[in-house]
């Protein structure tokens, strides 16, 4: 069924309710999980071509991804990471197409017709864009 499940994480308390989700389904399928983080900073975006320093934003997602990719090996869980930047249902895309993912997990925020006009909807964005299955977890407000 699902072997290689992608899971995007915005290093914030949403990422909790979607790993506790997937864990026993990624243990029971015996699935590797792709663990991506998106930095969409100034700095992170054009890090490269200004010939920046690593940023903060990028140092503590590093350490974050690091972390959670550590928890989840511990608990026998096969885990890669990917930090990339730019617009975040870009690089998802892109990362689930190279991975060659059977599986999107997704945490939600559940932001409704205005909200989702102005901040836009990272979820709804790849949903529309995709064939790859996709698990969406609505996180608390």
């Amino acid at each position: 069924m699902y072997r290689h499940i992608l899971i995007p994480l915005e290093n914030s308390p949403s990422d909790k309710v979607i790993l506790d989700h997937i864990r026993p389904l990624a243990k029971q399928l015996h699935a590797e999980l792709v663990l991506v983080h998106v930095a969409d900073g100034f700095a992170a975006r054009f890090q490269d071509q200004l010939n920046l320093e690593e940023s903060e934003e990028i140092k503590k997602d590093r350490a974050y991804l690091q972390r959670c990719r550590e928890e989840l090996t511990k608990e026998g869980l096969k885990v890669k990471t990917h930090l990339l930047a730019g617009e975040p249902p870009d690089q998802i895309l892109t990362i689930a197409d190279a991975e060659g993912v059977d599986l999107i997990a997704m945490s939600t925020h559940g932001h409704r017709l205005l909200q989702d006009f102005i901040l836009g909807s990272v979820a709804e964005n790849i949903r529309h864009r995709t064939n790859i299955p996709i698990l969406m977890i609505r996180a608390a407000k």
